[in-house]
């Protein structure tokens, strides 16, 4: 009797949840979530206006989605860093419920399924997905309200002026401070636009100038990352690391107007002399003015405003103070880009490489072709021989 065939029976296939699952890590300050932000992670915010800055810093923290509360393009001005985020390939969902900063826990994995946050089957957050056709969109009908940012821009700069006319005119307030930088080049650096690309092209300037160096805030960061030591810091201090702190640079604190200074009191903390700065305005207007005050010959700024574009994107009356700045400190002002598209090393390693050959050469030819010469060379000769026998003496 043959043998009977027993059914086998297959496990029902349990399908992959769809979407996006990784951690997820949340701040209302973009700045003080990137510090914490791991590759791979879904980035929760609270940013009105992303400026490009802040999306450049996500995307180098290697985050694998954004969720934003605030909405990523307003229409006030076309800030630029949905663009870049979208461009980079990085999910962006806008306009979430605020409550998402009360639902997620630091670090638990959910999911993120085209505009909706999920944890398991229940819905965290839904907001609007941006891509590719909505981005643009948004950034052509922000671009029909440039006027009325750029009159408010103009309005927020002649407030600046009239404000702060005995620090831009007359420079009064400009602290002392100990490093020298009368007749030098001064390098400021800002964790701005395209700063590593620009501190890489400077290199060879770097090299020859051997510039004061300062460091705003996170750009003193920046600097050490590139191999430098900063010479100076200036900022509020509320983004640089202990280690920069630690660098033996002259700290700086960017006060406000009426004194007060938030960053002062961790530099107590940690034992840190600092001076005291008050002036309204950036901490890279900050540099530039203490680097014209102290006399510096030439003033080379990395990751600054140089563009319309990025004067507007970070969105605030304060970058009026940056653009009076530029035209107080005047023709000592040179861009970094501006440097490493005209500045070049003036001997490379070649062309040095070949002129100490071309002079051995011809002492070599003179030597042979006079007679003196000749003597020295057979002199030399019979001292290589004598060495060569002494050297080999006891292996033969």
């Amino acid at each position: 009797m043959p043998a009977m065939k027993v059914p086998r029976f297959r496990r029902p296939r349990v399908e992959a949840p769809a979407g996006l699952v990784a951690p997820v890590r949340s701040d209302r300050r973009t700045k003080n979530l990137i510090r914490r932000l791991r590759r791979g992670d879904i980035a929760v915010i609270d940013h009105a206006d992303l400026d490009r800055v802040s999306a450049e810093a996500l995307v180098g923290c290697g985050v694998a989605a954004v969720v934003n509360v605030a909405p990523g393009i307003s229409g006030r001005y076309p800030n630029q860093g949905p663009e870049f985020l979208v461009g980079a390939g990085i999910p962006l969902v806008d306009d979430v419920d605020p409550e998402v900063f009360t639902r997620v826990h630091e670090g638990e994995r959910l999911r993120l399924e085209g505009d909706t946050l999920y944890r398991g089957e229940e819905v965290v957050a839904r907001g609007t997905r941006q891509d590719r056709a909505s981005v643009d969109a948004a950034m052509e009908l922000a671009r029909a309200g440039l006027v009325t940012q750029l009159e408010a821009f103009a309005a927020n700069t002649m407030a600046y002026l009239q404000r702060e006319r005995d620090l831009l005119l007359d420079g009064i307030g400009i602290p002392a401070i100990g490093t020298a930088m009368e007749g030098r080049h001064v390098l400021i650096v800002v964790r701005g636009y395209h700063y590593r690309e620009d501190l890489a092209a400077l290199r060879p300037y770097i090299r020859e100038f051997r510039p004061v160096i300062v460091g705003v805030d996170g750009g003193a960061d920046a600097v050490m990352e590139a191999g430098y030591p900063p010479d100076v810091i200036v900022g509020d201090f509320d983004s640089v690391s202990g280690r920069a702190l630690d660098s033996g640079a002259e700290l700086v604190v960017h006060a406000y107007r009426d004194g007060r200074a938030p960053g002062l009191q961790r530099l107590r903390d940690l034992d840190h002399n600092a001076v005291v700065f008050p002036a309204t305005g950036t901490s890279e207007d900050a540099a530039m003015m203490l680097a014209d005050g102290a006399g510096a010959a030439l003033i080379v700024v990395v990751g600054a405003h140089a563009t319309l574009e990025e004067f507007l994107d970070k969105g605030r009356s304060g970058m009026a103070s940056t653009f009076l700045t530029r035209l107080r400190v005047g023709g000592k002002l040179v861009d970094a880009k501006g440097v490493s598209r005209l500045y070049r090393s003036r001997i490379s390693p070649w062309a040095l490489l070949a002129m100490v050959s071309a002079c051995l050469l011809t002492i070599v030819v003179a030597a042979y072709c006079s007679p003196a010469g000749q003597v020295y060379l057979t002199f030399l000769a019979a001292r290589w021989d004598a060495f060569v026998s002494s050297s080999m003496g006891p292996f033969t």
